[in-house]
């Protein structure tokens, strides 16, 4: 129907759009040093950057195209990205997780929004899991400040 079509389209979008946005605050808060904590930051850019082209697939199998609007999503990430990293390594593992717990609530909501097709239910929940993994990961460094480079 015309309604499941319009739910599918902006289920999609809003997944795309928010996975541009967490790949450029990860692009944003590496930095140059050698150690952990920019290896697993480089991991998770790489990861989000695998979800962006899960839902731009996605977009184009059910005939929908990208959302005109993605570069401002694209300029929200480097913002948080650029601006938690000036405030330092805490404030970076905080926007992290307040990045990936909105991820995880936006999954959450569009599961239950629209009436998904197997395939693509499957990969909005593997994606959902793999941002929980991130929640964990970016928790683990905010408790263990030993871990995270200095």
């Amino acid at each position: 129907s015309a309604d499941q079509r319009r739910a599918l389209r902006k289920g999609l979008r809003t997944l795309h759009t928010l996975e541009i946005m967490a790949t450029n605050i990860y692009k944003c808060q590496i930095t140059a040093k050698q150690c952990e904590l920019n290896t697993q930051l480089t991991a998770a850019m790489c990861n989000e950057m695998t979800h962006t082209q899960d839902f731009q697939t996605k977009l184009y199998e059910h005939g929908f195209r990208p959302s005109k609007l993605r570069w401002t999503y694209w300029m929200v990430g480097y913002a948080f990205g650029l601006g938690s990293r000036m405030l330092g390594t805490r404030r970076m593992l905080q926007t992290g997780i307040w990045t990936e717990q909105k991820a995880v609530h936006h999954y959450g909501q569009l599961l239950v929004s629209a009436q998904w097709d197997d395939d693509t239910r499957a990969a909005i929940e593997k994606d959902r899991a793999d941002e929980y993994g991130h929640i964990e990961r970016w928790q683990y460094y905010l408790d263990h400040p030993e871990a995270v480079c200095g």
